[in-house]
């Protein structure tokens, strides 16, 4: 990839007046094999540069951008404008939209928000917008907080190429589908946020939300985590837009982009174990090693799963390593939003075709555990009373997903500011039968219950 910037050509066949020059200041977004995204500018104004590959399809993936800008000109969506389109030089489909100027995506504007009243706001706002576009046949394949821009006044609709004109008014249920999509920025558990949501949205459509609506919105949100759950359990395993898979040697590993931005991740797996030598030891056990240190600007958590024999490096060859499960367990968590150490890499020692040794490494996370936090005695039995609460509801909702933990000691429960947050994930259970799931969370929950009652007092 050209340094920024960089100047781009396009013939601009829309214009019919030869090539065009767009100043390319930065990437707004990457699609591996479909499309680049640039900032730029163009005859002096703000504009955004789609850039798709070459390859099968690129012709059709231009040609559904530029009928989705012009459908949602037609039935009065706010949009960019196209201004025009063409080829650069090397034979690549291009398009040029005009720039909503100090216009953030929601999604953007959503991570900033300070409070969850001011983010209730921005989804609140949202609803008559994606009202209107129902009621104008227009349906979004990929709704996300990313597809839409805002400013003071002004809404805007992006990604017309995800989009399905259908020329009437969309369903009911189909409209339950996509407002269940909405709800997944909000926490699961929160379900007066969902339900005020939901009656924004049905007021916007002149429509009453009765329970079976509730009903229908709680069995699409429970299939669209599971969706999402499948896709980023498989993303996460492989080189995406977020993650980086390597082989060098005898290590493989997948490593978080940002953790490894602007270093070299061959440098970390080649120093691993002195890495965790030098930095502070939290345990040094048989079967694992832990260690906090920091790389590349980064506080994280090492944990080293060490080899102990022939047998027991061919069980975990056959099952996967204990970092692979660990990293999969943290995502799966992600997704879910119940809070965990946020993975950043896990990597795995062959020799031969045994695997020797794996490494998880997270994100060191700030906070007490909780049998310590609870003996504290500067701690008042308000907050104490709170974050046994908080607790109680995060098992819940493992409970309700089918999971478990495996090793759920207080140990293994940190308390931040933010509330509780689960480590050491690497014996955690998916139960695929519900029943179960729901069964081990209840055995959980009453031990961790009565862990409480045993525990020694201030």
């Amino acid at each position: 990839m050209a340094e920024f910037p960089f100047e781009l050509l396009i013939d601009g066949v829309s214009l019919g007046k030869g090539s065009e020059s767009v100043l390319c200041n930065r990437c707004l977004r990457t699609i591996p094999g479909r499309r680049e995204v640039y900032d730029g500018v163009w005859g002096g104004r703000s504009v955004v540069v789609k850039v798709f590959s070459r390859g099968i399809g690129a012709a059709g993936r231009l040609r559904k951008e530029l009928d989705g800008l012009r459908r949602l000109e037609a039935c009065g969506v706010n949009t960019p404008r196209l201004l025009f389109y063409g080829k650069t030089p090397d034979g690549r489909l291009a398009a040029v939209t005009e720039k909503i100027v100090d216009s953030p995506t929601i999604i953007d504007a959503f991570s900033k928000a300070g409070t969850k009243s001011e983010k209730m706001d921005l989804l609140v706002r949202l609803c008559p917008e994606l009202a209107g576009q129902h009621i104008k046949g227009v349906l979004q394949k990929d709704l996300h907080l990313g597809n839409f821009l805002m400013d003071e006044k002004k809404t805007y609709a992006l990604d017309p190429g995800q989009m399905r004109f259908l020329g009437h008014a969309v369903g009911r249920a189909a409209s339950i589908s996509q407002l269940a999509l909405l709800t997944r920025s909000l926490p699961a558990d929160d379900t007066e946020s969902v339900s005020r949501l939901a009656r924004e949205y049905f007021a916007a459509r002149g429509w009453s939300f009765e329970k079976t609506d509730d009903a229908q919105l709680r069995k699409q949100m429970a299939l669209h985590t599971k969706r999402v759950m499948t896709r980023q359990l498989r993303k996460c395993m492989r080189t995406s837009k977020r993650t980086l898979r390597i082989k060098a040697g005898r290590h493989r590993a997948v490593f978080d982009r940002a953790f490894c931005r602007g270093a070299q991740p061959q440098d970390f797996l080649e120093q691993i174990d002195d890495l965790m030598d030098k930095g502070r030891i939290l345990k040094a056990g048989n079967t694992c090693h832990v260690s906090r240190l920091t790389w590349n600007g980064r506080d994280v958590v090492v944990k080293r799963y060490n080899h102990k024999g022939f047998f027991h490096s061919l069980r975990h060859t056959i099952k996967g390593s204990r970092a692979r499960h660990g990293w999969r367990s943290a995502h799966r968590l992600g997704v879910l939003q119940i809070a965990t150490a946020k993975p950043v890499a896990y990597i795995e020692e062959i020799k031969g075709l045994l695997l020797w040794k794996s490494y998880l490494v997270t994100e060191y996370v700030e906070g007490r555990q909780l049998n310590s936090f609870l003996r504290n005695p500067g701690v008042s039995d308000e907050r104490r009373s709170a974050a046994i609460r908080r607790v109680l509801d995060m098992l819940g909702s493992l409970q309700d997903n089918g999971i478990t933990h495996s090793d759920l000691k207080h140990s293994n429960i940190l308390i931040t500011d933010h509330g509780p947050a689960l480590i050491d994930l690497d014996a955690m259970q998916t139960h695929n039968v519900s029943w179960m799931g729901r069964r081990q969370g209840r055995k959980y929950v009453e031990r961790f219950k009565k862990s409480l009652e045993d525990a020694p007092s201030r």
